[in-house]
């Protein structure tokens, strides 16, 4: 699990609108990578909303987006669809890269225990090193704290 000033491990995934996202391929900008457990859920639906509307302001910190769920792309595609998501999601169906970043979980609700992603996002600088962690994320004014930390980059 990378933290706070280590090198953010590369990832290659396939990404919607059937484009591959590379980490390495975006040195030179800032990354935010954020990790969410299913497509078209309630608080993942806000936490997509709320990236895409914070889009602009990320795009002039010169900081890309990307979304990461074990959804499979043709699932991506709808999802940015019905939302009008405008921000780039990536499918990582097998999980080596959410293990990488250590964000597959036990997770319980009910009373059951499962394997689940944790809500996490990190933002990575134009070198590729981690500068922020946010572990075990609450959507309400999440986007806006990641901005903020962008902005001190």
């Amino acid at each position: 699990m990378p933290d706070v000033g280590d090198s953010a491990p590369d990832f290659t995934l396939p990404g919607d609108s059937g484009k591959t996202i590379t980490l390495s391929e975006l040195k030179g900008k800032n990354v935010v990578v954020y990790f969410y457990p299913k497509d078209d859920t309630p608080g993942c639906t806000k936490e997509a909303i709320a990236f895409t509307q914070s889009k602009a302001d990320f795009d002039a910190l010169d900081t890309v987006i990307i979304g990461v769920s074990k959804d499979t792309v043709a699932k991506h595609d709808k999802f940015k669809a019905k939302h009008d998501l405008s921000v780039d999601l990536a499918s990582d169906e097998e999980g080596g890269m959410i293990e990488d970043y250590g964000v597959w979980v036990e997770k319980k609700m009910y009373g059951k225990t499962y394997m689940g992603i944790e809500r996490a996002t990190y933002l990575i600088d134009k070198k590729g090193t981690v500068r922020n962690v946010w572990r075990k994320v609450k959507v309400p004014g999440h986007v806006d704290a990641v901005l903020d930390a962008a902005k001190a980059l």
